[in-house]
């Protein structure tokens, strides 16, 4: 495993997550593919293409106050030269459902020397 690739993705997805808790589309949408596939906890449960994925932050944000805590509680990231996952616990206050404690994997792939989000799902244990 390349130290670097792993370094590189951890601070993509701090970066990701910061700019989540700072309601920046942007940011949240920089380092994923165009073509991403996105398994959700509300609905839709899917979400194909960054503009269907972008569309779900608009109706996060439509149910939140002013701050929004989204928090990685523990991250594990497996690299190897073109294809990487990641997985987290992570913890949202001040989303639709509340408080949230959910589990979050997130699939990876090196183009052109960058790592991009090609997969990202939300879960939760079923009740």
């Amino acid at each position: 495993m390349n130290t670097s690739d792993q370094e590189a993705i951890r601070k993509l997805i701090n970066d990701w997550a910061t700019a989540v808790r700072n309601k920046n589309l942007d940011g949240i949408v920089a380092h994923h593919s165009p073509d991403m596939l996105m398994f959700d906890v509300p609905p839709p449960l899917q979400s194909k293409g960054i503009e269907a994925y972008k569309a779900t932050w608009n109706l996060f944000y439509s149910g939140t106050v002013d701050r929004v805590v989204f928090e990685i509680l523990d991250l594990d990231i497996t690299a190897g030269t073109e294809v990487a996952f990641a997985t987290a616990i992570m913890r949202c206050i001040d989303c639709q459902e509340g408080e949230l404690t959910f589990r979050l994997t997130i699939g990876l792939r090196k183009l052109s020397g960058q790592w991009l989000i090609t997969h990202e799902h939300h879960s939760v244990p079923a009740a």
